[in-house]
C-alpha cells in the first residue's frame, strides 16, 4: 500500500447503491458443485452452476434492471461476483448450496539505491552470473503500468518460459515485450492496463524493473535504477483505480493462477478479517496450492498495534523500513537554531535569505487551514512567507500548491506525534521539507516567542550512510494478528520509506526536467522488494515451495542495523517483534539458508479447523467440502512456521517443528535459546545431525511460565540452530496473561 505521507481517511463505499440503481456488486460464495456435477469441473460446469443461483425474476417495481453475473471464479473461490438487489440476494439464499453473499468492499492501495542497500551487487552473491531472477514470472496486481517507461525495456530479456499462458489486452499487444509479457485490465469502462495513478508503475519497476541509468528526482538520489529481480518477467493485472474493488482483485488473482505466474505481488489490502471473508486470503490460498508465492503489504496503520492486513500464514506479509539514504534539507530559524529534515526539492540556485514564518492555524479562518488544504489558505498575510503545515488530510505536494497559490514562498511540513522520527523525502512544487513533530513544536514555540519569526530552508541533496538504518517506518502496520494470533505477523520488513522508482510522468512540478521517477513510501513499496527477492530465490531454487522460500527469507533476516545494534523503531527505541517479525530481509543469506521450515498445503486444513470456523467456512477456503470433526485439529502455533507466537497464563505448552536440510549433506546443528523474560524454553533434542540433503528432522519446544514471574504483556526471544556455516533463527513472541496466586 502506498502512503503518500497522509493519514488515510475512510474511503467512500464505491459499491453502495446509487440514486439511479437498486443493484450493487455482491461477492457470492457457494458450495463446491462436486455432488451436483462432474468432479472434473470445467469453466463451463462452474458457469452453469453459478447461473443456477442467479434470480430469474425482477422484484423491483418500475425497474428494468436485470441481475448480472460480473465474474465467474474458478480458482480463487467457489463463487462469483454479481450485480444484485438486496431482495434478489434474499431469493438466492434459499437455494441449496448457497453459503454467503455480501456487498463487495473497496480495498486500499496500501529504486536506485535499495538493491545495494540489500547487498545485491552485480556478479556478487545472489546477483552472481547475471542470474537476476531469470525465468521467473511476477504477477503484479495494482493500478496498471506505463509500458513505454525504460524500466520495462526488454533489453537483455529472454522470451517468457513455455508455461506462460497469459496475454495482453488486444489494444495493448504492441506495447508488450519479453519484459512485460502480459497486461490485462479488470476495471469497468477502463479496458486499458495503462497506469493512470503511478502506483502500479512504481511497484512493478521496484520488483523487476530493468537497468536505467541516470534516474533521479530533481537531481537527487541519482544513479542506475533497477528492480530487485531485473531479469524476471512481469505480468500486469490492473485491478485498482480509485481504490481496488474486491471483485476485480479476485478476477485478477483468478487469471494470474491460470496464466502461470510464479510470484504474485499485491501492494493493497483492507482491515483484518477472518480468512473465509478475506478476498486476498482466499485467492492466495488457491495460489499457494498451485505453488505460487503471494507477497502482500502489511498495511499503513502503524505504529498502532494490531493494524495488519493480509495476515494469512500462506501469505508473505511485509512491513516497511527506512534505507541508509537521506535527501537532507535543513531549516534555520532567525535565532540560529537548526533543524534537520528531508525533501526531494532541489532549487537551481541555493536560497540563502531568511523569510517570515506564518502559522495558518492562528487565522482561524478555516478548520482545515492548519493542514494547508487547497482552498483553505485565504489569509493575505501568507504572501511572501514560509508556511507551517500539519501532516495529514492531503498529500504534501497539494499542500505546497495551496501555499504557492496563496503567495507563500516555502513550506515546513511537521509530522503527527506518533510518527516519531520518521520523515519523508517528498517532491514539492516550492522550497519545502518534512520535519519531526518534536521539531515542529519547537519551531512553533519560537514563532510564539517573537513578533517577527523568520527562517530559511537549505537543501543538501543525497546523503548515504545512515548507520541507524534500517529503522521501522512509523506507518508500517504492527501485530499481533487479529485474525490468527498464533501466527507471528508481519513476517518480515523491507525497504519502504523514500523509495525511488519508475513513474508515468514528470514529478518536477516546475518543469525544469522531465524526470520519470518518483519517491514515495508505504508498505506498498516494501512488498515488491520482497516479491523481487522471492523471484531471485525461485530462479536459483526452482523446486522450492512458497513456504520454503518464505522460510529462507525469514530465518536469515537481519535483526541488527548498520551500526550493529538492534533495529530501532520510529521512536529510535529497539523495535519489538510485532513491528519487525523475523527482521529485515537479507537476500544473499536467504539464498543459502541451511535449513528450511516447509509447510505442506495439507497442513493448513487442521490449522483452519482449530480456528472455530464452521465446516462451510473452512470449505470456502480450501475449495472442497470439509468435516472438521473428522480432521485432527492442531493449535495455531503447531503449524510448521518459521516463528512462534504463544499466548498463555500458567500452563506450559509444547509444539513441534520439522526442518529440512538444504545446506550441506553431513552437518550438525546445535540449538541456542534466548528465552523471553518470564518464560523457560526447552528444546529437545538440542542437536540435529543430518547425513543427507533434503533430510527432515523434528524437534520439540516446550514453553513454561516461570513460577516467580509476575510479568504480563509481550515478551520476545528466539531459538537458533547453528553450525559452522549456517545460523537459522526462529523468533518467539509470547503474550503473558495476568495470573492468579503468583
Amino acid at each position: 500500500m502506498k502512503i503518500f505521507f497522509v493519514i488515510f481517511a475512510i474511503l467512500a463505499c464505491f459499491s453502495c447503491p446509487s440514486m439511479q440503481s437498486d443493484l450493487e456488486t455482491y461477492i457470492v460464495q457457494v458450495e463446491s458443485p462436486e455432488s451436483q456435477i462432474s468432479t472434473q469441473q470445467s469453466r463451463m460446469d462452474l458457469e452453469s452452476w453459478y447461473q443456477s443461483f442467479m434470480p430469474k425474476t425482477i422484484e423491483t417495481a418500475g425497474s428494468d434492471e436485470k441481475p448480472q453475473l460480473v465474474y465467474s471464479y474458478h480458482n480463487v473461490i467457489i463463487g462469483f461476483a454479481a450485480r444484485l438487489s438486496a431482495k434478489q440476494v434474499k431469493e438466492m439464499e434459499k437455494k441449496p448450496g448457497f453459503i454467503s453473499a455480501r456487498p463487495q468492499r473497496i480495498l486500499s492501495l496500501h529504486t536506485t539505491h535499495t538493491p545495494s542497500f540489500l547487498g545485491l551487487q552485480q556478479n556478487v552473491g545472489l546477483w552472481r552470473d547475471e542470474n537476476y531472477g531469470e525465468g521467473v514470472i511476477i504477477g503484479l496486481l495494482d493500478s496498471g503500468v506505463t509500458p513505454d517507461h525504460p524500466s520495462f525495456s526488454e533489453e537483455g530479456m529472454p522470451p517468457p518460459p513455455a508455461k506462460w499462458k497469459g496475454k495482453c489486452e488486444s489494444n495493448f499487444t504492441a506495447k508488450c515485450n519479453n519484459k512485460l509479457i502480459g497486461a490485462r485490465s479488470y476495471i469497468e469502462d477502463k479496458h486499458s492496463p495503462i497506469d493512470d495513478d503511478g502506483h502500479g508503475t512504481h511497484t512493478s519497476s521496484t520488483a523487476a524493473g530493468n537497468f536505467v541509468k541516470g534516474a533521479n528526482v530533481y537531481g537527487n538520489a541519482k544513479g542506475t535504477a533497477v528492480g530487485i529481480a531485473p531479469r524476471a518477467h512481469l505480468a500486469i493485472y490492473k485491478v485498482c483505480t480509485d481504490g481496488c474493488l474486491e471483485s476485480d482483485v479476485l478476477a485478477g488473482m483468478d487469471e494470474a493462477i491460470d496464466d502461470g505466474v510464479d510470484i504474485m505481488s499485491l501492494s493493497l489490502g483492507g482491515a483484518s478479517r477472518s480468512f473465509y471473508d478475506d478476498a486476498i486470503a482466499l485467492g492466495a490460498y488457491s495460489a499457494a496450492k498451485r505453488g505460487i508465492l503471494v507477497s502482500c503489504s502489511a498495511g499503513n496503520g502503524g505504529p498502532s498495534d494490531s493494524t495488519l492486513s493480509n495476515e494469512a500464514p500462506w501469505i508473505l506479509t511485509v512491513g516497511a523500513s527506512t534505507v541508509d539514504r537521506e535527501l537532507k534539507a535543513t531549516v534555520m530559524l532567525g535565532n540560529q537554531k537548526l533543524f534537520e529534515g528531508e525533501s526531494a526539492f532541489s532549487p537551481k540556485v541555493p536560497i540563502l535569505e531568511f523569510f517570515p514564518l506564518i502559522d495558518p492555524s492562528l487565522s482561524k479562518l478555516n478548520f482545515y487551514s492548519p493542514y494547508c488544504e487547497p482552498g483553505t489558505l485565504n489569509d493575505p498575510k501568507i504572501k511572501g512567507k514560509i508556511v507551517m503545515c500539519k501532516l495529514g488530510n492531503v498529500v504534501p505536494v497539494d499542500k505546497g500548491q495551496a501555499v504557492k497559490d496563496a503567495g507563500g514562498v516555502g513550506m515546513i511540513v511537521y509530522n503527527i506525534q506518533k510518527y516519531g522520527f520518521t520523515t519523508f523525502s517528498d517532491p514539492h512544487v516550492l522550497p519545502a521539507l518534512s520535519v519531526t513533530y518534536q521539531d515542529g513544536m519547537e519551531i512553533l514555540d519560537y514563532m510564539n516567542s517573537t513578533s517577527e519569526p523568520t527562517a530559511r530552508i537549505l537543501f543538501h541533496g543525497t546523503i548515504i550512510g545512515d548507520k541507524e538504518a534500517p529503522v521501522v517506518a512509523a506507518y508500517s502496520s504492527r501485530g499481533p494478528s487479529l485474525a490468527s494470533p498464533g501466527i507471528l505477523k508481519p513476517d518480515i520488513i523491507g525497504p519502504g520509506n523514500n523509495i525511488l522508482a519508475a513513474w508515468p510522468t514528470s514529478v518536477d512540478y516546475n518543469k525544469h526536467t522531465k524526470a520519470t521517477f518518483n519517491i514515495i513510501q508505504g508498505t506498498s513499496m516494501s512488498c515488491p522488494h520482497l516479491s523481487g527477492v522471492a523471484a531471485l530465490l525461485k530462479s536459483t531454487h526452482p523446486t522450492w515451495s512458497p513456504s520454503a522460500i518464505k522460510s529462507a527469507i525469514m530465518t536469515t533476516a537481519n535483526t541488527l542495523n548498520l551500526a550493529n545494534v538492534p533495529i530501532l523503531d520510529e521512536r529510535l527505541l529497539p523495535a519489538d517483534i510485532f513491528s519487525i517479525g523475523a527482521g529485515h530481509v537479507n537476500p544473499s543469506r536467504a539464498n543459502d539458508p541451511g535449513l528450511i521450515y516447509d509447510t505442506p498445503v495439507k497442513d493448513y486444513l487442521p490449522y483452519l479447523c482449530s480456528l472455530n470456523y464452521t465446516n462451510q467456512q473452512v470449505g470456502s477456503i480450501v475449495k472442497h467440502k470439509v468435516d472438521c470433526n473428522k480432521v485432527k485439529h492442531i493449535p495455531e502455533a503447531q503449524l510448521n512456521y518459521p516463528s512462534f507466537s504463544i499466548k498463555f497464563g500458567e500452563s506450559s505448552q509444547t509444539y513441534t517443528r520439522t526442518v529440512t536440510n538444504v545446506g550441506e549433506a553431513n552437518s550438525s546443528y546445535s540449538v541456542e535459546i534466548d528465552s523471553p523474560p518470564g518464560v523457560t524454553v526447552i528444546v529437545k533434542p538440542s542437536t540435529l545431525k543430518f547425513s543427507q540433503m533434503n533430510q527432515k528432522l523434528i524437534y520439540q519446544v516446550t514453553f513454561t511460565r516461570r513460577d516467580n514471574s509476575t510479568n504480563s504483556g509481550i515478551a520476545q526471544g528466539f531459538l537458533k540452530w547453528s553450525c559452522k556455516k549456517y545460523s537459522v533463527r526462529c523468533p518467539i513472541a509470547v503474550v503473558l496473561q495476568p495470573t492468579i496466586g503468583f
